[in-house]
């Protein structure tokens, strides 16, 4: 069922094995996905693979997990949704850098912590943390140690380029 020496990763072929499950409907919005463990088992992976499969499933919105409880087909209380071409990091800090832009919140200024991030988004800590990753990376924010991310000096924020935001 895999290719283990194509160019395709084999996260991304189990993350698209479990999509067509969904869509096909043989997983309908609601009802439990394999565990990372159940992954493991039936397709004979690492762990790390399994879990990278399924937080991709979540990035996309075609899943969603609650903790102690497991995954699950769907954003919570709705259907299932198309997958998004933006991965939920980006969406993070685009929405992010919309506030900045927007003067939601001002130069020097603190944004939404990982934790508050998660909690807004519900998204798992490591999506968060790419998120900011990206926002740093990119020049919009700077991090104190011990004091959290803060907005850059609106002179630092970078060029805006054709077609992104």
């Amino acid at each position: 069922m895999l290719d283990h020496d194509g160019d395709t990763h084999v996260y991304l072929q189990i993350a698209e094995i479990i999509r067509k499950r969904i869509t096909a409907g043989r997983l309908s919005p609601g009802q439990r996905v394999a565990s990372e463990a159940e992954i493991r088992r039936e397709f004979g992976v690492a762990r790390t693979t399994a879990r990278r499969a399924l937080r991709l499933l979540r990035e996309e919105g075609i899943i969603y997990a609650l903790q102690g409880e497991g995954t699950f087909v769907g954003p919570p209380g709705k259907g299932v949704r198309q997958p998004s071409r933006t991965p939920m990091y980006r969406r993070i800090a685009d929405d992010v850098i919309g506030r900045i832009r927007g003067g939601a919140i001002r130069p020097r200024r603190p944004i939404p912590s990982e934790t508050a991030l998660t909690q807004e988004y519900g998204v798992a800590r490591e999506t968060a943390r790419r998120a900011v990753a990206l926002l740093r990376e990119q020049g919009w924010i700077y991090t104190v140690p011990q004091r959290g991310s803060f907005v850059s000096p609106e002179e630092e924020w970078p060029a805006e380029e054709p077609g992104l935001r």
